[in-house]
């Protein structure tokens, strides 16, 4: 990709957000962290080498179910790392991160790191868009009442599948990413593909040669499963629930009724890797994510003075609108089942 999502993203802006991202500007919000993301990198680094050292030291061990927990935090942290090198809030050119990005998405959780940039910038664009947001496209859930016209019984209860069907969550972007690959979606294919291959036998060879096939399995399903459960977790209170727009908002309005804030402080801003303040990263995708919660109360504030609803609440109860959310859009099918007389 030749530019970054903020500067795709800001073409043709309207004057209410030219206002705030003057402000932001004169606040230096933009500037970037290198002290910051030095220490998050390294850390990360750190707790990823750690728990495979760990896996290796405990053995052919039940215990090692414990490290399988650790890892997939660390794990889903490294997306969290991948996600914000796509967003050049890293560094601020091409080269360095998409180098990084490569590392830590395909070489280090064995995801596509072109297939992800692709797909989120598309979310970006368009956050809640029921035909250009791929994050709302229908597939297993469905987050509009219209897609779920004539499905099945999983829809009709998929507010009570959600979490089960987030254990699946890290296999299908590995699923995903390989079928990038294939249809032509990621551009560096051999690399990307080559980088893949890497992890997954990296992966599978430490597992088998440690452990006993049972445990094995059950550490690759352990692990995968509570990677998938808290990366859904992270992006879930984001933007589910939450409106979907017709295509005639402007910029500012599109990204702040769209998204979401989850109040917290320091711990929920490391677990969630900043993405709990999603309006103010919604609207400045490149900022750095220790700036978010400094531009939350000028983003605030600013909405207050336009009359745009800001959106902020617990992490508990995002899930909980989330849910709810899930559990309506099929409660016209759980109706007409009943009325066929059917099972609900």
């Amino acid at each position: 990709m030749t530019t970054t999502t903020t500067e795709r993203l800001l073409t043709g802006t309207g004057s209410d957000f030219a206002e705030l991202n003057r402000g932001i500007n004169r606040a230096g919000l933009l500037r970037m962290r290198p002290g910051y993301y030095a220490a998050r990198l390294g850390l990360v680094a750190a707790a990823y080498v750690g728990g495979w050292t760990a896996f290796v030291l405990v053995g052919a061990s039940w215990w090692t179910l414990a490290v399988a927990a650790f890892l997939a935090i660390v794990f889903a942290q490294v997306a969290l790392v991948a996600h914000d090198l796509a967003h050049r809030q890293v560094f601020r050119t091409r080269r360095p991160s998409e180098r990084a990005g490569l590392v830590a998405g395909n070489l280090g959780i064995g995801m596509s790191y072109g297939y992800w940039m692709v797909k989120h910038t598309r979310h970006h664009a368009n956050p809640n868009h029921d035909d250009l947001d791929p994050d709302v496209r229908p597939g297993l859930l469905v987050w509009s009442r219209a897609a779920a016209r004539g499905r099945g019984f999983l829809t009709r209860h998929q507010a009570w599948f959600f979490l089960p069907l987030l254990t699946l969550l890290g296999i299908s972007l590995k699923r995903d990413s390989v079928r990038a690959l294939r249809d032509g979606t990621v551009k560096r294919k051999r690399l990307e593909g080559a980088l893949l291959a890497v992890h997954a036998v990296v992966y599978l060879l430490m597992v088998l040669t440690v452990l006993d096939p049972l445990q094995a399995l059950v550490f690759v399903v352990v692990h995968q499963a509570l990677f998938g459960i808290y990366l859904g977790l992270t992006f879930a209170p984001n933007h589910k629930g939450m409106p979907h727009p017709d295509g005639t908002e402007d910029f500012l309005r599109k990204q702040v009724l769209t998204s979401r804030n989850v109040r917290g402080g320091r711990l929920v801003d490391t677990a969630l890797g900043g993405l709990n303040h999603q309006i103010e990263h919604h609207l400045f995708p490149a900022m750095p994510t220790p700036n978010l919660p400094k531009a939350q109360p000028i983003v605030q504030a600013y909405c207050a003075e336009l009359g745009v609803r800001y959106e902020i609440t617990s992490l508990w109860d995002s899930y909980a609108q989330g849910f709810r959310h899930l559990h309506d859009v099929g409660a016209e099918e759980r109706q007409r089942a009943l009325d066929v007389g059917g099972p609900s």
